[in-house]
């Protein structure tokens, strides 16, 4: 994500590092370097002209104040408190209140919408403990009824819908009197896109939106659609007034435009972004937080809070116990290679952490694991709790029910025996040293 917008915008602090202090001329290279940085990443020119400019102002204005940071540092600093305002400033709730609160989603066919409704449900149902019901008022796209029941099934919220109507503003009215009726906090309208903005579509929204009046109006958009998306959301928000747009796809190759100007454009908030088709991936969009990872400096924050989610505190005292006394295993290791899976895909999560960004042809996803895990589950249930019980005879069977060769079995086995004696030095609040040591000198599996 934003992976050419991020090096441009390096390349562009980097003409700096040779420099002893900020001056007229190097302040408009820089400039310069920002600017097409950001017209290559699909930002309107009058957008990325108006940034720079005062992104410009700023840096002459501190030149002469702060003379003791390194000029590309404070460039960094300047262009990084601009793009915040830019996408936004600050974090946007979402209103649920009501009973029940009404969620009303729109966009163009293909940006996601569906996929997006069964990830608001998850999160509302999981981070805000509601009763959710989603009602199916896409009438026109084939399945768009069974992909979100499967998807509302599949989290264990309700599906409201009526098999034989076509009426999708009959259907949500209908909806909002079934989800009041059985006490759900709040309930989520999903409703039918086209391939571009029509008159149909458009008097079709309005008239939904005027029956079931939400307390909440999301336009998603696809994010890969750069520039094409803002005017899609500007074209929507003239029509409907909606509260917040929703940014899908944000793991494709997006160039970022859409991201970056399109509350400007729009003068709505950027409520959530969406980077993935599993249900988990949708996070809660933070201008401050996207700044950071557009600028290479990594989301710690948000790295931070997606591990907390993931923390069983019983679970976390259990291994604890079992690392001390030396007894970890690969039930216990297989364990908490399916917790790093819940936080999301590799990538998405190798983007949070500082400097990552930075590092070139780094390609790892989540089929990373899968050699790991192939031989593990070739064991024994007793071999999984006994790792020691490894022989050659076993390391053989092991072999050929994973496919992998004898060496790789040896080579999983050795590192997982050198990060179990590791850990265990650790609890114990020794030999860090020699733990260093022997995380620089292991290879990667």
């Amino acid at each position: 994500m934003f992976n050419t917008l991020s090096d441009r915008l390096d390349a562009a602090f980097k003409g700096l590092s040779g420099e002893g202090k900020l001056t007229e001329i190097n302040i408009a290279q820089s400039i310069k370097e920002i600017r097409r940085a950001l017209v290559a990443a699909d930002v309107n020119y009058k957008i990325a002209k108006e940034f720079t400019d005062k992104v410009k102002e700023q840096a002459l204005g501190t030149r002469n104040v702060l003379k003791s940071v390194k000029p590309g540092e404070l460039m960094v600093k300047i262009v990084y408190d601009e793009m915040v305002e830019l996408m936004g400033g600050q974090t946007a709730g979402i209103n649920v209140k009501g009973k029940p609160g009404v969620v009303l989603i729109a966009g163009l066919q293909g940006s996601g919408k569906t996929t997006f409704t069964g990830k608001l449900a998850k999160y509302l149902k999981e981070k805000k403990n509601m009763k959710v019901l989603v009602a199916a008022c896409d009438v026109y796209r084939p399945a768009a009824v069974d992909q979100l029941s499967v998807l509302a099934e599949s989290i264990g919220v309700g599906v409201y819908k009526e098999p034989g109507n076509t009426n999708p503003i009959e259907i949500a009215g209908n909806a909002m009197v079934h989800a009041a009726q059985n006490n759900y906090g709040v309930l989520i309208v999903d409703t039918a896109g086209r391939l571009a903005v029509d008159e149909e579509m458009m008097q079709e929204i309005e008239s939904i939106k005027k029956a079931i009046d939400p307390t909440e109006t999301l336009f998603v958009v696809d994010s890969m659609t750069g520039q094409d998306a803002v005017n899609t959301a500007k074209a929507f928000n003239d029509r409907i007034n909606y509260d917040g747009v929703v940014l899908t796809k944000l793991d494709g190759d997006t160039r970022g435009g859409a991201a970056i100007s399109v509350k400007y454009t729009v003068g709505k908030p950027i409520k959530f972004a969406s980077t993935g088709e599993k249900l988990d991936a949708l996070d809660v969009f933070h201008p401050e937080r996207m700044a950071s990872r557009i600028l290479g400096m990594g989301d710690i924050v948000s790295f931070v809070e997606r591990a907390q989610e993931q923390i069983d505190e019983k679970e976390a005292k259990r291994l604890e116990r079992k690392i001390k006394k030396n007894k970890f295993d690969f039930n216990d290791f297989l364990g908490q290679l399916n917790q790093i899976k819940k936080m999301g895909d590799i990538k998405s999560l190798l983007g949070m952490i500082p400097g990552m960004s930075k590092i070139k042809n780094l390609d790892i996803d989540d089929s990373a694991f899968a050699k790991v895990e192939s031989i593990i589950q070739s064991m024994t249930p007793y071999e999984r709790a006994h790792p020691e019980s490894l022989n050659m005879s076993r390391k053989k069977r092991i072999s050929r029910g994973c496919g992998r060769n004898i060496h790789e079995i040896n080579m999983f086995i050795k590192q997982f025996d050198q990060m179990r004696k590791m850990m265990h030095m650790m609890s114990k609040g020794k030999g860090m040293n020699q733990m260093m040591e022997r995380l620089n000198n292991m290879k990667g599996f």
